[in-house]
């Protein structure tokens, strides 16, 4: 069953729960949104081809008007106010009165860090966008020359976005001739951006050329190899030091990732609250906290910005983070990346001379959204707003008619492919011959309108 006509509650109606309300509706969803501002609410009225009822989400009368009572026929609740308590009440209620799903976005990192939390309360799905945010920045700071990173198969695997520069042995290369000449390289290529205009999901013939944007989905141990491949001129160079501008729970979560994750780089963490340095100091004791704004050139000239690996800038201000890593830029760090919460400014970040932008908010619609539309024995991963894609992880079930065949047998359309498949612990890269098994956890790439009829061909329950 489709998305249409479907009854789905929101709860709050921020730039997520809009967002998701938006995109929703345009699938055909009936959208109830509750929210408590009055003047929101008036607003999104306004704005919406949607029922707005206003209170607080975490009453049961006030869910009730949007439908929410035991018989009632709503399919879905979303909740994503930006307080934790309001979103797991509205859920549990929800779940109470017998609603299918429910999904909650929670900040506080406690209780994503015990999935106990959410199934006590009956909550099937608990999204930390802080930690989705963090993920995506590692993803970055390993590639240096990638401008979007997704996390696959537990961080085994990953997608990145990549220009191919000039001088890169790729350049001119069929995809098909690259494994026999580069054998160590484990990657797909799934997707190509080409400047004149034919842009798509590649073939084998299809051949590289300078300026290309790929996106390629390769094992992490592979990464370093296809950046020196794609972008020679960027690979390989490091000062061991991050600057991490904004120490509230995103930047905290940065900070920790990047600690686990590089063991020994040096961190400098900035913040203009002295309260919270104080705190940081506590928990980052071998590293600097500076009680500094993160546009004090001097401070930041003293502390060697000058060819730093990266700046980081995830205060709660678009502009800021922004405005900062444009000067940062400009001040020698090799890599700059803001933290944004609109979607426009993600686009002219590259005008600012910054190196990345990620979407906040968008990342978190794109995660909800994966999961309203794809059910039990699927994994959402994400969806690619730049070339309209989605990549999906579905489970083989033993009845369905690709098991046993090749993916040179399934002739799958134009416009989609199996970008890697887990078969146990092993994870394969899986060409022409590859034949499918029962069990396998196939990882889907396709432009977005062929997503559905793809991923219902290996059996995955659409919404």
């Amino acid at each position: 069953m489709s998305i249409e006509g479907r009854n789905i509650v929101i709860v709050g109606a921020g730039e997520v729960g809009c967002n998701v309300a938006q995109r929703l509706s345009a699938e055909g969803a009936n959208i109830y949104i509750v929210e408590n501002d009055p003047a929101k609410a008036a607003r999104i009225k306004s704005e919406l081809d949607t029922e707005v009822i206003c209170g607080n989400g975490a009453r049961p009368h006030i869910l009730a008007e949007a439908g929410v009572i035991r018989g009632g026929d709503t399919d879905i609740l979303i909740a994503c106010t930006n307080r934790d308590e309001v979103n797991m009440l509205s859920c549990w209620i929800a779940h109470s009165a017998g609603v299918p799903r429910v999904i909650s976005r929670t900040r506080s990192l406690e209780f994503t860090d015990t999935p106990d939390w959410g199934r006590k309360l009956g909550i099937d799905i608990m999204i930390s966008p802080e930690r989705s945010i963090a993920r995506e920045v590692m993803g970055l700071l390993q590639v240096s020359s990638a401008t979007h990173a997704a996390e696959l198969l537990g961080g085994r695997a990953a997608l990145y976005t990549m220009k191919i520069a000039d001088g890169s042995p790729l350049s001119g290369m069929a995809l098909k001739d690259i494994r026999p000449k580069f054998p160590a390289l484990k990657a797909v290529f799934v997707y190509i951006e080409r400047q004149d205009g034919m842009s798509g999901v590649p073939g084998g013939n299809d051949e590289l050329h300078s300026g290309d944007i790929c996106y390629v989905v390769t094992y992490k141990e592979s990464a370093g190899l296809l950046e020196k491949l794609l972008c020679p001129n960027e690979s390989g160079k490091s000062s061991g030091k991050i600057f991490i501008v904004g120490g509230g729970k995103l930047g905290t979560q940065i900070a920790l990732m990047i600690k686990r994750e590089f063991g020994n780089i040096s961190l400098r963490i900035i913040d203009i609250n002295l309260a919270r340095c104080k705190k940081l100091s506590e928990d980052f004791g071998e590293d600097l906290v500076l009680n500094i704004d993160g546009s004090d050139r001097r401070a930041l000239q003293d502390e060697g910005i000058d060819g730093a690996d990266a700046y980081i800038c995830a205060t709660s201000s678009d502009e800021l983070n922004m405005i900062y890593c444009a000067m940062a830029k400009t001040m020698g760090a090799r890599r700059t990346i803001a933290i944004v919460r609109r979607k426009d400014y993600r686009e002219v970040a590259p005008e600012m001379g910054i190196s990345a932008a990620v979407d906040a908010y968008g990342s978190l619609s794109d995660v909800i959204l994966q999961y309203v539309k794809y059910q039990s024995n699927t994994f959402a991963y994400s969806m690619i707003d730049s070339i309209n894609a989605e990549m999906l992880e579905v489970s083989l079930r033993k009845d369905l008619p690709v098991i046993g065949k090749t993916l040179a047998e399934l002739r799958l359309s134009k416009g989609a492919v199996i970008a890697l498949i887990r078969r146990g612990e092993e994870i394969l890269l899986p060409d022409g011959g590859t034949s499918l098994q029962e069990g396998d956890r196939v990882i889907l790439f396709a432009v977005s309108e062929m997503m559905t009829k793809t991923a219902e061909i290996f059996g995955a329950e659409i919404s």
